[in-house]
């Protein structure tokens, strides 16, 4: 960062306070460094709706494996995009629950909506689409 501009922000004493209690829990070392923490976060956001925006993304999964077809059509949507899916980690939590970590590749658009259609299916007891900087952009 080369050149810094200092900025007031006005905050009610209370959301100040749980602020506070929030970035000292995440080991922030001071307020700076979370806002332009959460700067970052919201301008990528914001990007990953661009059209072109070429993003990596990890998508968290968990689910029933004893759920009819739920493994296979997985794995089938997977396949349908391997030009999006870098790779996948599969670890069975217990008897019946499998989670599973997809490593993605591509335009933010198109990630989300593989991960819609990969959430939606029956057997999908969780999922999270964790969008991350693109290679080369920097804030």
């Amino acid at each position: 960062m080369t050149d810094t501009v200092r900025f007031g922000v006005s905050l009610g004493l209370g959301l100040l306070d749980e602020f506070d209690q929030l970035i000292r829990k995440q080991g922030y070392p001071n307020r700076s460094e979370a806002v332009r923490d959460l700067i970052r976060r919201r301008l990528l956001e914001e990007a990953w709706q661009a059209p072109e925006h070429r993003t990596f993304a990890v998508l968290t999964l968990i689910y029933d494996h004893h759920t009819m077809g739920v493994s296979e059509r997985l794995m089938e949507l997977q396949h349908e995009s391997h030009t999006q899916v870098i790779g996948s980690f599969h670890v069975h939590v217990d008897k019946e629950t499998c989670l599973e970590a997809v490593v993605l590749k591509g335009r933010g658009r198109d990630l989300r909506a593989l991960a819609d259609r990969m959430i939606a299916l029956k057997g999908v007891q969780y999922g999270h689409l964790n969008m991350a900087e693109s290679v080369g952009h920097a804030h």
